[in-house]
Protein backbone atom coordinates (compact mmCIF):
# COMPACT_ATOMS: atom_id res chain seq x y z
CA UNK A 1 0.00 0.00 0.00
CA UNK A 2 1.09 3.59 -0.86
CA UNK A 3 0.61 5.82 2.12
CA UNK A 4 0.38 9.75 1.61
CA UNK A 5 2.91 10.20 4.90
CA UNK A 6 5.09 8.27 6.74
CA UNK A 7 5.12 9.59 10.90
CA UNK A 8 7.11 8.39 13.24
CA UNK A 9 6.14 8.24 17.05
CA UNK A 10 9.74 8.21 19.40
CA UNK A 11 9.16 7.63 23.43
CA UNK A 12 11.62 8.32 25.81
CA UNK A 13 12.50 7.22 29.41
CA UNK A 14 9.66 5.20 31.60
CA UNK A 15 6.73 5.97 29.10
CA UNK A 16 6.71 1.91 28.70
CA UNK A 17 5.12 2.40 32.45
CA UNK A 18 2.02 5.13 31.32
CA UNK A 19 -1.13 4.30 32.75
CA UNK A 20 0.83 2.74 35.62
CA UNK A 21 3.28 5.33 37.24
CA UNK A 22 2.08 8.32 38.70
CA UNK A 23 -1.66 8.63 37.17
CA UNK A 24 -2.29 11.65 38.71
CA UNK A 25 0.44 13.27 36.31
CA UNK A 26 0.44 10.63 33.27
CA UNK A 27 -3.39 9.19 33.24
CA UNK A 28 -4.81 6.05 33.55
CA UNK A 29 -4.05 5.18 29.45
CA UNK A 30 -1.15 2.77 28.41
CA UNK A 31 0.97 3.45 26.16
CA UNK A 32 -0.15 1.14 24.15
CA UNK A 33 -3.95 2.43 24.41
CA UNK A 34 -2.83 5.93 22.95
CA UNK A 35 -0.60 4.03 19.80
CA UNK A 36 -3.45 2.06 19.30
CA UNK A 37 -5.95 5.07 19.17
CA UNK A 38 -3.17 6.90 16.91
CA UNK A 39 -2.69 3.84 14.23
CA UNK A 40 -6.68 4.08 14.05
CA UNK A 41 -6.84 7.70 13.24
CA UNK A 42 -3.79 7.54 10.65
CA UNK A 43 -5.20 4.17 9.09
CA UNK A 44 -8.45 6.22 8.24
CA UNK A 45 -5.68 8.80 6.79
CA UNK A 46 -3.69 6.85 4.85
CA UNK A 47 -0.90 7.51 7.36
CA UNK A 48 1.55 5.26 7.78
CA UNK A 49 2.84 5.30 11.86
CA UNK A 50 5.99 4.16 13.42
CA UNK A 51 6.79 3.71 16.77
CA UNK A 52 9.68 3.45 19.22
CA UNK A 53 9.88 3.52 22.56
CA UNK A 54 13.20 2.99 24.41
CA UNK A 55 14.86 3.72 28.22
CA UNK A 56 18.02 3.69 25.66
CA UNK A 57 19.09 6.94 24.31
CA UNK A 58 21.33 5.02 21.58
CA UNK A 59 17.96 3.17 20.53
CA UNK A 60 16.52 6.18 19.58
CA UNK A 61 19.13 7.71 17.95
CA UNK A 62 20.04 4.71 16.10
CA UNK A 63 16.21 5.23 15.13
CA UNK A 64 16.38 8.66 14.08
CA UNK A 65 19.24 8.10 11.83
CA UNK A 66 17.39 5.07 10.12
CA UNK A 67 14.25 7.45 9.44
CA UNK A 68 16.47 9.57 7.02
CA UNK A 69 14.88 9.78 3.73
CA UNK A 70 11.85 7.31 4.61
CA UNK A 71 10.61 9.63 7.30
CA UNK A 72 8.52 12.48 7.12
CA UNK A 73 7.79 13.76 10.41
CA UNK A 74 8.72 13.09 13.86
CA UNK A 75 6.74 13.45 17.00
CA UNK A 76 8.59 12.93 20.19
CA UNK A 77 8.08 12.56 23.67
CA UNK A 78 11.82 12.44 25.01
CA UNK A 79 10.67 12.31 29.02
CA UNK A 80 13.60 13.09 30.69
CA UNK A 81 15.87 13.23 27.72
CA UNK A 82 14.50 16.71 26.90
CA UNK A 83 16.59 17.90 29.85
CA UNK A 84 20.00 15.97 29.25
CA UNK A 85 20.37 14.54 26.06
CA UNK A 86 22.52 16.63 23.72
CA UNK A 87 22.94 13.88 21.47
CA UNK A 88 19.36 13.34 21.17
CA UNK A 89 19.32 16.97 19.76
CA UNK A 90 22.68 16.03 17.30
CA UNK A 91 20.72 13.15 15.66
CA UNK A 92 17.67 15.10 15.13
CA UNK A 93 19.95 17.78 13.51
CA UNK A 94 21.52 15.16 11.28
CA UNK A 95 18.30 13.87 9.59
CA UNK A 96 16.88 17.49 8.82
CA UNK A 97 13.56 15.51 9.16
CA UNK A 98 10.34 18.22 10.99
CA UNK A 99 9.58 17.33 14.39
CA UNK A 100 7.14 18.41 17.41
CA UNK A 101 8.51 17.90 21.07
CA UNK A 102 5.42 16.97 23.34
CA UNK A 103 5.16 16.35 26.80
CA UNK A 104 2.13 14.92 28.44
CA UNK A 105 2.31 16.72 31.74
CA UNK A 106 2.84 20.13 31.76
CA UNK A 107 7.03 20.90 32.11
CA UNK A 108 6.32 24.41 33.17
CA UNK A 109 4.32 24.12 36.00
CA UNK A 110 7.10 21.16 37.71
CA UNK A 111 10.30 21.61 39.05
CA UNK A 112 12.45 23.89 37.27
CA UNK A 113 14.73 21.70 36.25
CA UNK A 114 12.26 20.22 33.96
CA UNK A 115 11.76 23.37 32.21
CA UNK A 116 14.66 23.31 30.30
CA UNK A 117 14.85 21.24 26.76
CA UNK A 118 18.12 20.36 24.13
CA UNK A 119 15.13 20.13 21.51
CA UNK A 120 12.71 23.07 21.91
CA UNK A 121 14.19 25.20 19.74
CA UNK A 122 14.96 23.11 17.23
CA UNK A 123 11.56 21.76 16.55
CA UNK A 124 8.56 22.71 14.82
CA UNK A 125 6.85 23.30 18.08
CA UNK A 126 6.25 22.02 22.32
CA UNK A 127 3.26 20.68 23.20
CA UNK A 128 3.02 19.89 26.65
CA UNK A 129 0.38 19.74 29.49
CA UNK A 130 -2.49 17.96 27.50
CA UNK A 131 -2.40 14.73 28.69
CA UNK A 132 -2.51 11.78 26.49
CA UNK A 133 -4.64 14.25 23.81
CA UNK A 134 -0.95 15.58 23.49
CA UNK A 135 -0.43 12.52 20.72
CA UNK A 136 -3.23 13.43 19.09
CA UNK A 137 -3.16 16.92 19.09
CA UNK A 138 0.82 16.66 17.47
CA UNK A 139 -0.26 13.97 15.11
CA UNK A 140 -3.21 16.34 13.86
CA UNK A 141 -0.81 19.14 13.25
CA UNK A 142 2.20 16.96 11.90
CA UNK A 143 -0.98 15.98 9.42
CA UNK A 144 -1.64 19.65 8.29
CA UNK A 145 2.33 20.68 8.10
CA UNK A 146 2.98 17.85 5.47
CA UNK A 147 -0.23 18.30 3.68
CA UNK A 148 1.06 21.70 2.58
CA UNK A 149 4.13 20.84 1.26
CA UNK A 150 2.98 18.13 -0.53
Amino acid sequence: MKYKFHILFLNGPNLNMLGIRETEKYGCKSLKNILDDLTKYANNLNIKLSHLQSNAEFKLIDRIHESYGTVDYIIINPAAFAHTSIALRDALLSVSIPFIEIHISNVYSRESFRQNSYLANISEGLMCGFGPESYLWALKIAIQKLSKIN
